[in-house]
């Protein structure tokens, strides 16, 4: 616990000031904050209809694109077909609905459960469900679940001593704006996760997947390249 705290509180000391850039990791997170005003978007299927599926497919047809990818990790559940488990919106359009189900199995279903939207204005919002209002100015969108901060708390189901300890990664909206992309290296309870977010100020923060995880950070040499994925979450810069 001391070794948790005295890694967290290095982050926090160095986190100021940054824009775009991957953290020094811990032994247990890799840590993305990214200014609003990144080439950050979500990523599902290419021009040709056909899904990425993979960090490595993403990276290499972007780069045939020009573009390089600096960092990208998996940005919800899905189907067994790899489809959207809920909704789904990019470049404004709506390619999968919304999920209102709410007494199913999985973690997708444990109530609240959220959305990680971006707008046209450059701002990035996690906002459960229920109150979440489509709106043309949403420019991408993926839903997953459950949250992990509703308002600065964490959830009420989360159990400290928990022992479902998995992989997870998710995305939090710090007091600036900005937005704080988390994977675990190591597997940890929900509770532990949902309390890394809080301590870095996160009033609210959406949990994207576990177990299957993985992160892509060329600037960390974290070159996780695989899937099954359905969304993923990439930021560029030019070639």
């Amino acid at each position: 616990m001391k070794l948790y705290f005295s890694l967290l509180v290095l982050i926090l000391g160095s986190i100021s000031g940054i824009t775009a850039q991957v953290l020094k990791n811990t032994d247990v997170y890799i840590v993305h904050k990214t200014s609003l005003s990144s080439n950050l978007r979500l990523y599902y299927k290419n021009k040709n209809n056909k899904a990425y599926r993979t960090l490595k497919n993403l990276r290499d047809q972007l780069s045939e694109n020009g573009d390089s990818l600096v960092f990208a990790m998996n940005a919800g559940m899905f189907t067994k077909e790899g489809k959207p488990l809920g909704l789904y919106i990019e470049n404004g359009k709506v390619i999968q609905p919304l999920n209102t189900v709410q007494k199913a199995y999985g973690n997708f279903y444990l109530q609240p459960n959220g959305i990680f939207y971006l707008t046209a204005d450059g701002n990035a919002h996690v906002q459960q469900t229920k109150d979440f209002k489509l709106s043309d100015d949403i420019t991408f969108a993926t839903q997953s679940g459950p949250m992990l901060l509703i308002d600065g708390e964490i959830h009420k189901a989360f159990r400290e001593k928990s022992s479902n300890l998995n992989i997870r990664n998710g995305v939090g909206i710090l007091p600036d704006g900005s937005m704080l992309f988390v994977m675990t290296k190591y597997p940890v309870n929900l509770y532990t996760f949902a309390d890394f977010f809080k301590q870095f100020g996160c009033k609210n923060a959406l949990y994207l997947d576990g177990a299957i995880s993985q992160t892509y950070a060329p600037s960390e040499n974290w070159l996780q390249t695989g899937g099954p994925f359905g969304v993923m979450i990439g930021e560029t810069v030019p070639k």
